[in-house]
């Protein structure tokens, strides 16, 4: 008993500490959480608060091993913290949650290497991208998938009437979009993000604290945006099926024209899958303008490709035209050019929306070369053409 008194009053003074109400010098705050770890093992063995608490300081202790980049020691670190804090899950909610958040961050952490400095996907068209992630990194990827998966489930079991338990599951789901899109999966991505979405929306209309208005307002905006990139991810096959299951919001209704028209999808085609009216599709496409980033390249002597210079390597807003009649009309400009490199040369060019290098829109690609007939177009670049 008195040891475990102990570790509560040093976990209290941790906590203190942690939350900034005291102050400590980084090596003071080093070795007190050492001590409270060490403090905590023993009764954390029959005592589910100590063993969720030692889960808790376990995984600030992996924050600080991550924060200093030590990525395998801050996933050790929280693998053992998670065993504990699954042993005292069970019997208060509040280790429940506890719990979950542990399984979020470490599919946070085992999945950082699928993205970039943004937290964005680096391989965001899965199977169809030209460079995909390393095996180990996609067996990362595929773990942090099924913690997250876990940290869902776990809130999803608490009660769904608890205002905390709510905000909790909406924040899992956010994660779970987000471990989705790592891997490719953006027709899942958006489906979970639209759930998250409406989760928050609602949490919205109960009238909140300041506090949890202002954390479900920040969460809004990163959805949204997230939903607007992964949109740019789909062909027009999972935009209908989005919308048929009631998951394309209202609002990304024009972005998904647009998208199908890069396609090259015909509008009356648009209008039947969306489930929208001709008019409604012609007035989109009408005013909705996307900007088309194109790039030649040619190879030099050396082998290696050289980057033409303006107007070969540009950007203009059109207006209701695919990716493959911007390219044919650049094409057609180029082949008639003093820049035009001649019948024997290897050059290419390429067509995005809106982020030139963006995976999400190279919407076409067309490779030249001496033995290859100038009018045939090669495999798209990971998305449809």
């Amino acid at each position: 008993m008195a040891q475990r008194e102990a570790a509560l009053r040093l976990d209290e003074q941790w906590s203190r500490i942690r939350s900034g109400a005291a102050h400590a010098e980084p090596g003071e705050r080093e070795r007190l959480l050492g001590e409270l770890i060490s403090a905590l093992r023993e009764p954390a063995r029959g005592d589910p608060e100590c063993a969720a608490l030692l889960g808790l300081r376990l995984g600030d202790l992996a924050g600080r091993r991550f924060a200093d980049g030590d990525r395998a020691g801050a996933l050790s670190a929280l693998e053992e913290g998670l065993r504990h804090a699954q042993q005292a899950a069970g019997h208060d909610p509040e280790y429940a949650r506890w719990y979950a958040r542990g399984l979020i961050n470490q599919g946070v952490w085992l999945a950082w290497p699928l993205s970039d400095a943004d937290r964005l996907p680096r391989h965001p068209l899965g199977a169809a991208a030209e460079e995909g992630p390393s095996p180990m990194e996609r067996a990362a990827g595929e773990r942090a998938l099924d913690v997250t998966r876990s940290a869902v489930d776990v809130l999803a079991g608490l009660d769904p009437h608890d205002p905390v338990n709510q905000r909790g599951l909406a924040q899992a789901k956010v994660f779970l979009g987000d471990r989705l899109a790592e891997l490719g999966l953006a027709e899942d991505a958006v489906a979970w993000a639209v759930d998250a979405e409406r989760d928050f929306r609602r949490l919205l209309q109960v009238g909140p604290g300041p506090a949890e208005a202002q954390e479900a307002e920040d969460a809004l905006a990163h959805i949204e945006r997230q939903l607007e990139l992964r949109l740019r991810f789909l062909d027009f096959e999972s935009l209908v099926g989005l919308r048929a299951d009631g998951l394309l919001p209202e609002r990304l209704l024009p972005q998904a024209v647009l998208a199908a028209r890069i396609q090259g999808v015909e509008p009356e085609r648009i209008a039947a899958g969306l489930r929208l009216d001709d008019d409604r599709v012609a007035e989109t496409l009408g005013a909705l303008p996307w900007l088309a980033v194109w790039r030649f390249d040619v190879r030099g002597p050396d082998g290696l490709w050289n980057v033409q210079g303006h107007p070969w390597h540009n950007a203009a807003e059109v207006t209701n035209r695919t990716a493959e009649e911007v390219a044919t009309d650049l094409f057609r400009g180029f082949t008639e050019s003093p820049d035009y490199p001649g019948p024997g040369a290897h050059w290419r060019i390429r067509v995005w929306w809106q982020e030139e290098g963006d995976p999400a829109g190279a919407r076409f690609r067309l490779m030249i070369a001496p033995e290859t007939p100038s009018d045939a177009p090669d495999t798209p670049d990971g998305t449809p053409s």
